[in-house]
């Protein structure tokens, strides 16, 4: 049974809800994760499981399920007390079912890459359906740049060539535009700033290397980092044609 209690984090508040264990939870993290350094991001998201040993899933479909990405996932987690699985599409499913494959998990953890490609092919596998049931029943899903982006309206991408574009195809699971890379690609901030002015975008956040944005159901919880010089983002249509920005003060996560 998955847990049904408050959580016990910072400055957390958790909006009441008419069914408990439907509570929803989604953790974006904005940079690749390089293992050592996003430890604390990913015992985070583990941590929001309730469970003593999670079943975390991976997915690499952004990378056309990269079988190195897999491999270095596995091998990072060798020593946790997690039980590791995958699934691919490449060149079919790995698995007989990957609805009952998702909804088996407490965490599900997405890989940077292609977002659009990753939209495309989890809508031809149904897969966009099977997430939002996976949310709705308490699996925390997370992910990593597109892996992040993913769950949103939209953001901006360079799934189509180094030029960004804005792209409006998320799963929409939490209804705003996302950010990411926003301190480091100094198009990002530019363009999504434009995009939610001329409304091609709804209201919505965005995060600097290293921060990760917590919500449960479609509120926003806290943004957390392991980088002390990060921070996260409120972006709004200020009503007169242009944006409003507001820096939000990350919790900072240590080893």
């Amino acid at each position: 049974m998955r847990p049904t209690h408050p959580w016990g984090l910072h400055n957390e508040q958790v909006r009441t809800v008419a069914h408990p264990r439907h509570r929803r939870r989604l953790l974006q993290a904005d940079r690749p994760i390089r293992f050592h350094r996003g430890q604390p991001l990913l015992r985070y998201a583990l941590d929001l499981t309730g469970q003593d040993r999670p079943k975390l899933g991976l997915l690499a479909t952004a990378t056309g399920d990269d079988s190195d990405w897999l491999l270095k996932m596995y091998g990072a987690f060798a020593g946790w007390d997690v039980e590791v699985s995958h699934l691919t599409v490449f060149p079919m499913p790995n698995v007989e079912d990957p609805r009952a494959w998702m909804l088996e998990q407490d965490m599900i953890y997405v890989s940077g890459g292609s977002v659009a490609n990753l939209a495309a092919l989890w809508r031809l596998h149904g897969l966009d359906e099977a997430f939002e049931e996976a949310w709705k029943s308490g699996v925390v899903l997370a992910g990593q740049s597109a892996g992040a982006l993913c769950w949103h309206v939209g953001g901006n991408t360079d799934s189509f060539g180094p030029t960004l574009r804005t792209w409006a195809d998320g799963l929409a699971m939490l209804p705003y535009s996302c950010g990411v890379h926003y301190n480091s690609d100094p198009q990002r901030r530019q363009l999504l700033q434009a995009s939610v002015a001329s409304g091609e975008l709804p209201d919505g956040y965005a995060a600097d290397e290293g921060v990760g944005l917590h919500y449960v159901g479609t509120e926003f919880i806290q943004a957390v980092t392991v980088d002390p010089a990060g921070y996260a983002y409120k972006v709004e249509h200020d009503g007169a044609g242009g944006v409003k920005e507001f820096r939000i003060e990350p919790r900072l996560l240590t080893a």
